[in-house]
């Protein structure tokens, strides 16, 4: 098994906290090889950010790929720089909150998800990476929810430990619409 994904938004919106902790996760507490490869743009706050991630049972030749199998879009630019890129049959997580754009492909799966509003909604809009990481790890179940609530309580409680609850039920809740995304579709 070999999944590559593409995370991609402004800076700011925690594009690279989504790629850095899967990855983590991943090595941590799993026994599949892993890579994380970010890039920024210029500016790092309000510029474009992106990173890969590539999770495989085997050694990992790459860490960027042409054809993208899952695409997490943050924002309506991201989208429309890698949405070709992204294979058929593969899947599109879009934070439907901010991009507005039909998606006009019927070869790939989409799953819209309010990232943004469902943050404002929880009282911080700094957790809408961490409802699409929970919507990509449900949707798909690339590793256990459980390793996730862990790693988030281990990599994001250092400097904050009071938002540690937030950061989990923020994961949760996306964790869910994913699960149920999923369930859905097959």
């Amino acid at each position: 098994m070999e999944r590559n994904l593409l995370v991609a938004g402004f800076g700011g919106q925690g594009v690279m906290l989504f790629g850095n902790l899967l990855a983590t996760c991943v090595c941590e507490y799993t026994d599949k090889n892993v890579t994380y490869f970010p890039s920024y743009g210029a500016e790092q706050r309000g510029g474009t950010a992106n990173c890969y991630v590539v999770i495989s049972d085997e050694m990992i030749g790459a860490p960027v790929v042409d054809e993208i199998e899952d695409l997490i879009v943050l924002n309506e630019p991201s989208l429309d720089r890698f949405l070709g890129r992204c294979k058929k049959g593969g899947r599109l997580f879009v934070n439907s909150s901010i991009v507005t754009k039909k998606i006009e492909r019927d070869d790939i799966q989409a799953l819209n998800v309010p990232v943004t509003d469902l943050a404002l909604e929880m009282g911080n809009s700094r957790i809408q990476n961490l409802i699409m990481l929970g919507a990509y790890v449900g949707y798909t179940d690339i590793i256990p929810r459980e390793v996730m609530l862990k790693g988030i309580e281990k990599k994001l409680g250092g400097k904050r430990p009071d938002m540690i609850p937030l950061n989990q039920k923020a994961f949760c809740k996306g964790f869910d619409i994913g699960r149920e995304a999923c369930v859905k579709d097959n």
